[in-house]
């Protein structure tokens, strides 16, 4: 059975953007203001979400682990994707829920294509099969600036991870490739500057979810 739609009720939920855009923190608002309209909210994070996936999270966000090559990591990410929306997405979305997820494919667009130079084509077609064609209803993309993220990154006590530690150049080049694949489909992308207060951001994503069907 396809999980291009498992449910009209469903509503899935993308968060997306470079490291340190404050996904995390939207999602989080988000999630608690549907639930507070009595919404069923399920939310999760990719790489992640499954036992299985948090396994691979490991193995390509922390160091340490050895060197993956670029091919290698699309793999284990589309894995790990694949595990997640077969798993507990797809379910979720069957039993009408709204699923709010931090990434989804278009982080590995991002990232293993453009950053790594994959292909975003090749990564695109790769994570569509092991996700059975399951897209957003919604994607939120909070575009931050790479300087930017890494402030934001490094101003606490956390380390960054593997992906995070990569030069500016890298993370320009994906930034990029998110707000490309926003401009190819606007209809189905929010795109935020996440340099917004973080209450003003959360009124404008909560104003446009209303607008999804329920």
């Amino acid at each position: 059975m396809s999980t291009s739609r498992p449910s009209a009720r469903g509503l899935f939920i993308a968060f997306e953007g470079g490291d340190g855009a404050g996904k995390s923190t939207q999602a989080g608002l988000l999630a608690a203001a549907l639930q507070a309209q009595d919404r069923v909210v399920l939310r999760t994070r990719e790489p992640g979400g499954t036992p299985i996936g948090e396994k691979l999270r490991s193995l390509v966000l922390e160091h340490g682990q050895g060197d993956i090559d670029a091919r290698t990591e699309a793999l284990l990410f589309a894995a790990s994707r694949a595990a997640h929306v077969q798993q507990v997405i797809a379910p979720a979305l069957a039993r009408g829920e709204v699923v709010i997820c931090d990434r989804f494919i278009d982080s590995s667009v991002a990232y293993q294509g453009a950053g790594r130079s994959l292909g975003t084509d090749v990564v695109r077609r790769l994570n569509e099969w092991g996700t059975d064609g399951l897209l957003p209803d919604l994607t939120i993309l909070l575009d931050v600036d790479p300087r930017t993220g890494r402030t934001r990154r490094t101003s606490g006590q956390a380390a960054e991870d593997r992906l995070e530690s990569e030069p500016d150049e890298f993370h320009r080049s994906i930034r990029q490739a998110f707000l490309e694949l926003a401009g190819r489909e606007p209809a189905r992308y929010l795109v935020l500057d996440a340099a917004l207060p973080q209450q003003d951001l959360a009124r404008r994503i909560a104003a446009r979810v209303a607008e999804l069907p329920a």
